[in-house]
Formats: C-alpha cells, sequence, structure tokens
C-alpha cells in the first residue's frame, strides 16, 4: 500500500516490484489494492459522514465518476456489509465497533479491488461480533472473488478463514504451508509451539513451552532470530540465517535442523521423493 517503505526485500505483487514504485505509480496500484486496519475507531474520520468517508476512495481514483454513479455505489457497498443505505448521513460515532468495521470493509470495497489486506480486523471487536465480521468478510470474498492478506495473532480464526498459512517470528518467515497441512503437521519449532498452546477440549495434548524472553526487534541475535528461545538450536542456527527449504508441494520452512535432516522427519531423502 506504501504506507511504509521496507528498509530491505523486496514487495511483489502479480509478479510486479512494487515497493520502489512512485506515489504516482502506487495510485493505480490502489484501485486493486486495499486496506481494512485493526481499529475502527480511529481508521475513521469522525468529521465525515459515512458517505464522505466512502466517497473520497471513489472521487479520489475517478474523478469523472458521475454523481448518479457515486450514489449508486455507496448505497451497494453499504447493503453488501449490512449496513442501511438510509444511515448514509450518520457519523461515526453514531455506529458500534462492530459497525464501524464493517463501513471500513465497505470503504475498501467502493474501488473493486482484487486484494484486501486485513490488519487484525476483528482483535479490537468484542468476541460476540467477531464471528459476524468474520463471516462477512468470508462471504465476500467468495462473492468478489477476493484475495485477501490476512494477519491476525488468533490462531483458530486463521485456521478458519485461510488457504494458505505464513508463521512469522521477530520479522522473519518460518513456515508457509496450506492451511490443513500446517495444522496437522507443523515443522518449524515455532510452528509447533504455537499451536501446542491452543486449548483442545476433550483431548490430550502437551504445551511446548519456550525458553527465555522474546529478543528486541531493534537487536535482533544473530543466525536463526528463534535460535534463543529453541531447544533444538546448534552452533550453525547462531551463526548463519537460514534459508526457506521446500518441502513437498506448496510448502517452505526456514529451519536448519529441517534443512540438514536432524530435527524433522523430513530428511533431505523425503525432500527428494
Amino acid at each position: 500500500m506504501g504506507l511504509y517503505r521496507p528498509n530491505s526485500g523486496e514487495i511483489c505483487y502479480q509478479g510486479e516490484r512494487i515497493d520502489s514504485l512512485t506515489e504516482k505509480q502506487l495510485k493505480h496500484y490502489r484501485t486493486r489494492m486495499q486496506m481494512v486496519f485493526q481499529d475502527p475507531y480511529s481508521s475513521l474520520n469522525p468529521r465525515m459522514s459515512v458517505e464522505k468517508i466512502l466517497t473520497e476512495p471513489m472521487r479520489f481514483h475517478n474523478p469523472r465518476m458521475e454523481r448518479a454513479a457515486v450514489d449508486e455505489k455507496v448505497a451497494l457497498v453499504m447493503r453488501q456489509v449490512g449496513i442501511d443505505p438510509d444511515w448514509r448521513d450518520r457519523f461515526p460515532h453514531e455506529f458500534s465497533g462492530g459497525q464501524r468495521q464493517r463501513i471500513s470493509i465497505a470503504r475498501a470495497l467502493s474501488v473493486d479491488p482484487d486484494f484486501i489486506v486485513a490488519d487484525e480486523p476483528i482483535a479490537a471487536l468484542d468476541v460476540s461480533i467477531q464471528a459476524q465480521i468474520l463471516n462477512l468478510m468470508m462471504d465476500l470474498q467468495r462473492d468478489h472473488n477476493l484475495t485477501y492478506l490476512f494477519i491476525s495473532h488468533d490462531l483458530s480464526v486463521v485456521k478458519h478463514i485461510s488457504n494458505r498459512v505464513a508463521v512469522m517470528y521477530l520479522g522473519s518467515l518460518c513456515e508457509l504451508a496450506e492451511t490443513e497441512d500446517l495444522y496437522s503437521r507443523p515443522l518449524h519449532p515455532y510452528t509447533r509451539a504455537l499451536l501446542s498452546a491452543i486449548p483442545q477440549i476433550g483431548e490430550s495434548f502437551s504445551h511446548e513451552k519456550l525458553p527465555g524472553d522474546v529478543p528486541s526487534p531493534i537487536n535482533l541475535p544473530e543466525g536463526c532470530v528463534f535460535h534463543t528461545r529453541c531447544q533444538y538450536s546448534r552452533a550453525v542456527c547462531r551463526k548463519n540465517v537460514p534459508r526457506q527449504v521446500e518441502i513437498g508441494d506448496n510448502r517452505s520452512v526456514a529451519c536448519h535442523g529441517i534443512a540438514e535432516g536432524w530435527l524433522s522427519e523430513y530428511s533431505a531423502e523425503s525432500r527428494a521423493m
């Protein structure tokens, strides 16, 4: 989205690098990419009515859009997210947290994007409302053929909404896999520890405890960033950053133990099969 510029690496969208584009060049992509923020209270301008909130991106990306078409689009996206179009003249403070997040989703939909970054979109909501917003997003994904980058710390929610899951620790990608594969057979030690923390009703499970404290993100440890809390770490983990290793189809793991075959059931031989 260009809100922040990365200080390393690359960001690509549909095979094209976009992290180095100018604001003018990014404008073209922002009709295809939108964002839903975590906090529905601070992400909406309190001085703007719902109608102005929804029309602003339309006017910005399509200044020649006729008034009748704008009004029709506002009513459409409001209905799609479950908000009565007759409330378009109301202001954010007149809505609940769940309704505000619906308005945020409607704003993202107003320019017909293909890709939406959803940054913890239900974390700030009451538990009773979270399922409603999650189901709404899944319905919209199906109806509009949307792709989500859904950022969350709630592992149950991630399992429910995701097709593929990327597990990150201190800004580094640990593991990437299809949802069913990752939850049924986690490979990276951090992924295993995360999933073992999910309570299981009626089932016996062991919680893998992580020793020590999380390192400072501004003073990362050398080598694998997880080695200070990994019970399996060896000298190579403390010296070298692990590379992503392909494990079967559509799966990769960044772990020396798995790459060298001394940690996981996956060995160099099984990867070659």
